[in-house]
């Protein structure tokens, strides 16, 4: 019997340039965004997923410390209470990436899963921070994750979050399989000459490897005045077999609305049996830390 649940990701274009205020640039995209949520909700969204780092730009393409004004407690900040709010008043699951501060001088890349009641489920902490290659200075900003791969309850289902750089790296995607997810949101910020011929491949490989729903986000445009190329959208939803069910413009504002139907994954469990057939006991090496 199906078990539809309607999804939906927001790709979207920061309205404000970092020439303005932290403040400014904050408002005005949480303004934006909360305009496109209330489309989500007429498309009658159950889930919805916001990009990384929503209410700014990709400032990790500098090394500056004003960015750290845009840190807030997660989930007593002010951003995550708002979308408390409108999870509430839509009846929709929010999948809400922010930038947080557990305390002065301590941050996290986090997202938060909040419920359709405007329950806060609690919340992921990106485990795998890049800093390589001019742009992608997130050391700087963001101390790795150390909270596991937390698979949260919610109305619509069994919800796991992994962000940006986290998917080169298929040991927390079956990790997350383990916990139980049935969808497992990717929100990103990738620029095109770097990684635009992995997107389809990487993300979709990890669906067909733990049988389970992806939808991944990536933001659109290019940012100046750092210009370290173009986040090329495509966000898209993807099934346990590796299908892409719907995909976003390269260059727009996009909201992408996918009816998943999570009886496929006990289907695709059922056919190919990775969870048994797989010998935990034989892969020591992974987590040997002299490697």
């Amino acid at each position: 019997m199906p078990r539809i649940v309607r999804g939906g990701l927001i790709q979207t274009i920061n309205p404000k340039g970092p020439e303005h205020s932290t403040a400014d640039i904050k408002a005005a995209m949480i303004e934006k965004v909360v305009g496109q949520i209330e489309q989500a909700a007429k498309q009658n969204v159950q889930i919805l997923c916001l990009q990384e780092l929503f209410y700014g730009p990709y400032f990790c393409a500098e090394q500056n410390m004003r960015w750290y004004d845009l840190t807030e407690p997660v989930p007593n900040g002010p951003t995550t209470k708002l979308m408390q709010g409108l999870a509430k008043k839509h009846n929709m699951v929010m999948v809400v990436p922010v930038y947080e501060a557990e305390q002065t001088g301590v941050y996290y890349n986090t997202a938060s899963v909040i419920d359709a009641d405007g329950t806060w489920k609690g919340k992921y902490r990106k485990t795998h921070i890049p800093h390589c290659l001019p742009g992608f200075w997130e050391k700087f900003y963001f101390k790795p994750g150390n909270l596991g791969y937390p698979v949260f309850e919610t109305a619509v289902g069994k919800v796991g979050v992994y962000i940006c750089y986290d998917r080169h790296f298929p040991e927390g995607a079956r990790a997350l399989g383990l916990n139980g997810a049935e969808i497992v949101f990717i929100p990103s910020a990738t620029t095109a000459g770097h990684s635009e011929y992995l997107w389809k491949l990487e993300q979709t490989a990890h669906a067909v490897a733990n049988g389970y729903f992806v939808g991944t986000i990536n933001r659109v445009g290019r940012e100046a005045p750092w210009n370290i190329g173009e986040f090329y959208g495509q966000s898209y939803f993807c099934d346990p077999r590796g299908n892409i069910l719907k995909c976003a413009s390269r260059d727009q504002d996009e909201l992408v609305v996918v009816d998943l139907d999570l009886e496929l994954i006990q289907q695709v469990r059922h056919q190919w049996q990775f969870y048994r057939d797989r010998r935990p006991e034989m892969y020591g090496v992974i987590s040997d830390t002299n490697r």
